[in-house]
């Protein structure tokens, strides 16, 4: 089984480095949109690819990885809503336990259903904590997972949660505020996680500004993640990965 992309983002986590992941929705885009997504993150020096959605309804999803892998090779990490959003052709699948909910389809009962398939699709598999908080708006995550975000303000059960998902054996934590999230993760929340997990940090939802993403991962965040606003405006994609980018390298402690 490959392990690269997450040896990847642990190296780069120790080195301090930053990373910058364009969301892409397999429902939302069709050739076109993907050649010009992928001609902005080759230019904009994108990290990865992040494909899938709470909610895929068509069957494009093996297409879109298909035509993103044959057109460039920024990695390709699966992000899905369910077990039947995998597609061979990925490089590697966030296998995501929502350990902020107390759902047990999702804590571990579609993993039960989905490991055969998982195991025999030859992805990479990254295990995933992951952690749905308040974006002041419903979203589709908090929908069809049927679990209460945790609360915006309450960074103490956002950091307990983080340190429980590390120490139960998530190989990284994903903080998201959910597509359409009227507000972003605060820096706060983030500094408390990142100051008390050891395993890189991905965060996404409701980063609209070049100066939230920079600030989020001056907050400790090691991965940001943008798809909503990229869908809205695509020139955006050289914006936010500039300012990832340009966050000054701290070594990590850990």
């Amino acid at each position: 089984m490959k392990i690269q992309i997450y040896t990847s983002l642990a190296e780069k986590k120790k080195q301090g480095k930053k990373s910058f992941a364009v969301l892409i929705d397999p429902d939302k885009v069709n050739t076109i949109v993907l050649d010009e997504l992928i001609g902005l993150s080759l230019a904009a020096k994108v990290d990865y690819f992040l494909v899938g959605g709470s909610l895929v309804i068509s069957n494009h999803l093996d297409h879109c990885v298909q035509h993103i892998k044959k057109h460039c090779d920024i990695p390709v990490i699966l992000f899905p809503g369910s077990p039947s959003q995998i597609s061979k052709y990925a490089d590697a699948l966030l296998y995501l336990s929502l350990i902020s909910g107390r759902n047990p389809e999702l804590l571990i009962g579609q993993h039960v259903v989905s490991a055969p398939f998982v195991r025999q699709s030859g992805l990479e598999i990254m295990p995933t904590g992951y952690i749905v908080v308040d974006g002041g708006a419903p979203t589709t995550v908090s929908y069809i997972s049927n679990a209460v975000p945790v609360p915006a303000d309450k960074n103490e059960i956002a950091m307990c949660t983080a340190m429980a998902g590390e120490m139960l054996g998530m190989k990284l934590i994903y903080m998201d505020a959910g597509s359409g999230a009227k507000n972003a993760i605060s820096e706060n929340m983030i500094e408390s996680v990142a100051k008390n997990i050891s395993v890189p940090l991905i965060v996404g939802g409701g980063i609209i500004e070049p100066e939230k993403a920079y600030l989020n991962c001056k907050a400790g965040a090691d991965v940001i993640v943008v798809g909503n606003a990229i869908e809205k405006d695509a020139s955006l994609i050289k914006e936010m990965s500039d300012a990832v980018h340009s966050v000054p390298v701290r070594l990590s402690k850990s």
